[in-house]
């Protein structure tokens, strides 16, 4: 079966018995190439293609076609169709939640293949794509089937004779642009929740990585989803990206990216319809140890916090504060952890593209100028592929360039503090404030920490625990709305009230 062959790959894959020409045949893994239209797989009108490049070998595994806006318009124009005229908009919640049910059961089943395309496509370890990846992707799918047919309005008590109700309609053509670090999950958080509310989608998987999204299609066949109601494009920002944005026929954009394509969103989105936009951006997130802290678990949570995904992850802890007392015992535990992750650890890995690559070492590059103490790393690891060692630098403040901008790389900062009331200040030293962390016994100090910075998600004595059932978003130019959980709903539905006149009994 599909299923059987994936889980041979992964161990071949796992067990090093692929030469980097297979690992680069998509054929391996039966994967597509064309766009998905209307429940179809198509050609791009243009003919034109992308490379997709594995990572970890820098070889070209395969071209997809690339979408431009004549693309975009044809894939709205199916999810319009399907949306307001074909037999989704008679599907209710209990139909659309067994669908979704499906989607989740087919995922499950091809689990193994899904994470030997994510390892190919992105860099990360097959074992972390299974464990962390699609174990998250399984149990959003099911949380979100369950939500389906409970999305309801309520009576209102009003004065007079009337009765007043408010019903919470599909939102409507949903276009969700998801990044390259967690390609499938990102989309997945998104899909989910606007199938349960109703709405349809075009999807613009990043170019870099869209090979898995481009597989789930497969799947959205398998499970039984009318056509027109999900659509996946790849195509560059810039090209498809902007048309997607602009157009005036899609009701919704759900972003997770850079802040700074956010804002490019955001103009896009006043200057055409006026779209509803969500947008879950970078981050800089303050990781803050006190000296009362569990100093074993508090080290193990830092490197975590850092060097996971290797370091692309926008929630990442990549400012780290150690209070005075500890600091120098803390550097030398932390700095024996970062040094062994090395080829065959869990942890270690490429980063994405040449891009990022040059990115996160010109930062490594400044970063030993700019007068912090580089405890370790500071260069490329492995070399066919984009490898970077694990990086720390000591004694950074947040006027260095490594201290206030997200590198989105291996790279942890570390900074010194004396007092808890100092901390809770440059915690929020930032322009950010997607997540952050405190590790203390002392739970007052943590409740006082919660209270006080400026950020969507913080973690007690944990970091990077990220749950399909808890609210995921951020404060001042990290975004607005939230992915997951109930609140998720909100931006996949309008609210419309309704007030009838009554005869008096």
């Amino acid at each position: 079966t599909q299923s059987t062959w994936g889980t041979s790959f992964v161990l071949r894959l796992l067990f090093g018995c692929l030469s980097p020409s297979h690992m680069a045949a998509a054929s391996e893994l039966g994967i597509r190439t064309q766009l998905f239209i209307n429940n179809e797989f198509v050609n791009a009108q243009s003919g034109r293609t992308i490379p997709c490049r594995n990572p970890a070998n820098e070889e070209i595994i395969c071209h997809v076609q690339e979408a431009d806006k004549s693309d975009i318009d044809k894939a709205v124009a199916a999810a319009r169709e399907a949306l307001d005229n074909g037999p989704w908009k008679d599907i209710d919640g209990h139909q659309r939640g067994r669908l979704l049910n499906r989607l989740a059961d087919v995922v499950e089943r091809n689990a193994p293949t899904l994470a030997a395309i994510e390892s190919m496509d992105n860099g990360k370890s097959v074992d972390a794509a299974l464990a962390y990846d699609l174990q998250s992707i399984v149990t959003t799918i099911r949380y979100y089937a369950g939500w389906a047919d409970k999305i309801t309005g309520k009576m209102i008590p009003v004065p007079g004779n009337f009765v007043s109700y408010t019903r919470h309609e599909p939102v409507g053509v949903v276009g969700a642009i998801v990044p390259w670090n967690f390609p499938l999950m990102l989309l997945v958080w998104k899909l989910a929740p606007a199938l349960a509310c109703g709405n349809t989608l075009v999807i613009k998987p990043a170019e870099e990585t869209p090979l898995s999204a481009l597989k789930l299609c497969e799947y959205i066949l398998e499970a039984g989803f009318p056509p027109g109601v999900v659509n996946v494009v790849v195509g560059f920002g810039a090209v498809a990206g902007a048309a997607l944005t602009e157009h005036m026929d899609v009701d919704k954009i759900a972003f997770t990216g850079s802040s700074g394509v956010g804002k490019i969103i955001m103009k896009a989105a006043a200057n055409s319809n006026l779209k509803r936009v969500t947008l879950e951006l970078g981050g800089k997130s303050p990781n803050v140890v006190l000296e009362d802290a569990d100093i074993e678990a508090a080290v193990e949570g830092a490197i975590g916090a850092i060097f996971t995904n290797m370091g692309q992850n926008c929630v990442a802890g990549s400012r780290l504060y150690i209070q005075s007392s500890i600091y120098e015992d803390f550097l030398a535990r932390l700095k024996a952890k970062a040094e062994q992750i090395t080829r065959g650890h869990p942890m270690f890995g490429p980063v994405v593209n040449k891009t990022q690559f040059d990115k996160i070492l010109s930062y490594i590059q400044y970063g030993k100028t700019c007068g912090a103490r580089m405890l370790c790393g500071g260069g490329i690891a492995h070399q066919p592929g984009f490898f970077i060692q694990p990086t720390i630098f000591a004694d950074c403040d947040e006027t260095m360039r490594i201290g206030c901008e997200e590198i989105f790389g291996p790279v942890l900062c570390v900074f010194k503090f004396d007092t808890f009331d100092e901390v809770l200040h440059r915690a929020n030293k930032t322009d950010f404030g997607l997540g952050s962390a405190i590790w203390t016994r002392d739970m007052s100090k943590a409740q006082k920490f919660v209270q006080t910075v400026k950020a969507g998600t913080v973690f007690i004595n944990t970091y990077n625990i990220i749950s399909a059932f808890v609210p995921f978003g951020g404060f001042k130019q990290s975004g607005y709305g939230r992915d997951l959980g109930e609140y998720a709903l909100h931006h996949y539905t309008e609210v419309k009230a309704v007030t009838m006149a009554v005869s008096k009994l």
